[in-house]
């Protein structure tokens, strides 16, 4: 985006001063109810799945802005973006799974192609879908949508960082694609945190090395560098909720001050955070990069906390890559 990032002090979790562990999608339903009585343009859609995408608030406080499309993901899009030729702003919600896949060739050709103003909220994202398995996964959502021209793609790392999307991208003009999870997540963000598309939040940087994530990785991300740095190791993190377009100018500033570079993602390694920040420096400033994420390979059924220590999306896995990398 051409502009650095908010802060490079070193920042105190906002989990350490108040808050509780909240899905990102029950903070994506509350911050839908409460831009609906602000802004009348607002109009939400979904395809079935209101319950559990939280979009049920928006439905009852404005019926007449609410449509339920059915198990209809394609038709779901297109009437979005008839919608938003009217100059209405509207919302469509659904699995990301079903979001991007059933339904990416009218996100390509109608959304995207012709750049309309259509907000794609997916819920139930990566692996802590949890005992659903592979089939409801969704490890590919974040690379599908990243190459779409005019997209712009955001993964929030907590409730409080949500409810900062999802006002921001209201305001915003294009195609956008939100990605939020089933599973509780703690909070992380500071209190005074303010988002803006296509900045990074900046904890610290460390001499050493440099943990980049987004969502739910985050949390993973500032365990892992207190006890590196409890072990002498100089760690630092940087929340990259907005996947595209990327904060280059911190992704430099990281890079010039870093021995080592570790992405940490609820995604695949192909495609997804580690992709973009690696096909970046690769041709900007060369240097060490670790990726941490699902492996080429889908998920499988298990609790949120099983699967997330199954394919090593943990802050000890992070802190073991960073120790055997230094």
């Amino acid at each position: 985006m051409g502009s650095r990032s908010q802060d490079t002090a070193d920042k105190t979790d906002r989990g350490s001063l108040f808050g509780v562990a909240i899905a990102t999608r029950d903070a994506y339903g509350e911050a839908l109810a409460e831009l609906g009585s602000i802004n009348k343009d607002i109009v939400v859609l979904d395809a079935d799945l209101s319950g559990s995408t939280k979009t049920k608030k928006f439905a009852r406080l404005f019926p007449e802005r609410f449509f339920n499309m059915g198990v209809s993901e394609q038709d779901m899009m297109g009437t979005a973006s008839g919608l938003s030729l009217t100059g209405k702003i509207p919302f469509a919600s659904t699995f990301a799974i079903f979001a991007t896949g059933r339904a990416w060739e009218q996100i390509r050709q109608t959304i995207c192609y012709s750049n309309l103003n259509v907000k794609i909220v997916a819920t139930h994202g990566g692996l802590t879908v949890g005992e659903d398995g592979a089939s409801h996964q969704s490890l590919e959502d974040i690379a599908v949508m990243r190459v779409l021209p005019n997209m712009t793609v955001i993964v929030p790392a907590d409730g409080f960082e949500t409810q900062q999307v999802i006002k921001s991208i209201a305001e915003y003009y294009g195609p956008v694609y939100v990605r939020l999870g089933r599973a509780k997540v703690p909070p992380v963000c500071p209190e005074d945190y303010e988002f803006k598309i296509g900045l990074a939040f900046i904890y610290n940087i460390g001499s050493d090395v440099n943990i980049i994530a987004n969502g739910v990785m985050v949390s993973e991300a500032l365990k892992a560098r207190d006890v590196l740095r409890s072990k002498g190791v100089d760690a630092g993190v940087i929340n990259m909720s907005t996947v595209k377009p990327l904060d280059t100018t911190a992704l430099m500033e990281v890079a010039n001050r870093s021995k080592l570079i570790i992405t940490a993602e609820e995604h695949s390694i192909i495609g997804g955070l580690g992709g973009a920040v690696s096909e970046f420096l690769s041709e900007n400033h060369p240097i060490k990069i670790k990726r941490i994420g699902v492996k080429d390979s889908f998920g499988c059924s298990g609790t949120p906390k099983e699967l997330l220590e199954f394919f090593g999306l943990t802050s000890d896995n992070i802190i073991k890559v960073a120790l055997e990398n230094l």
